[in-house]
């Protein structure tokens, strides 16, 4: 293969990625601004955990995925769930005892040295952890749901975009206006 189709193969690919990743982060700036931060999407939320209390399994800044709904007694001990306390604030631990049938569980953050001082009604669990996580994701996740952050992240991938086309375009002017040079040069 000569080194112009690669480099046209490699410009395609890049186009279409920058592409992809100019929608996805309109979506998800979106979806995020939209429902306040608690995107739903197909019965899962994705959170960003800002704390290190799920360390090694959840690490500080990832995103991590809960499934919503459902009957919230159904957690046994080991699960790892999503719920929200008195202060409003959402946290994510490991159920280390399930009491009154399901009704409360007492918790703990895998990082922590000792359960949580109060137990979680049901009625507080959001969901359940699936195991699916992206480190450092929720980094940009918070600042995205800034007015800045959103602001950056939907104009920068679209500068990116129209800066690459604009290289593309010059190339390709510039190999036209190379074949006509060619061209005029040959008939004389």
């Amino acid at each position: 293969m000569s080194r112009q189709k690669i480099l046209k193969v490699i410009s395609r690919i890049t186009t279409y990625l920058l592409f992809v990743l100019f929608i996805v982060t309109v979506f998800m700036v979106i979806s995020f601004r939209a429902s306040g931060g608690e995107a739903d999407l197909f019965g899962y939320q994705f959170k960003s955990v800002l704390s290190g209390s799920m360390e090694p399994e959840i690490q500080t800044g990832s995103i991590i995925s809960i499934e919503l709904g459902g009957d919230m007694t159904r957690f046994e001990e080991g699960d790892v769930i999503t719920y929200r306390t008195q202060d409003h604030m959402l946290i994510t631990h490991r159920v280390v005892q399930e009491m009154e049938d399901g009704q409360q569980y007492m918790t703990k953050g895998d990082n922590n040295e000792e359960a949580d001082s109060e137990p979680v009604l049901a009625q507080n669990v959001v969901g359940k952890y699936t195991g699916f996580t992206v480190p450092y994701v929720g980094y940009v996740m918070n600042f995205a749901n800034t007015p800045q952050g959103a602001a950056l992240l939907l104009i920068l991938p679209g500068l990116f975009l129209v800066g690459y086309s604009v290289v593309t375009i010059w190339r390709v002017l510039g190999q036209v206006e190379g074949s006509k040079n060619k061209g005029a040069a040959e008939k004389h």
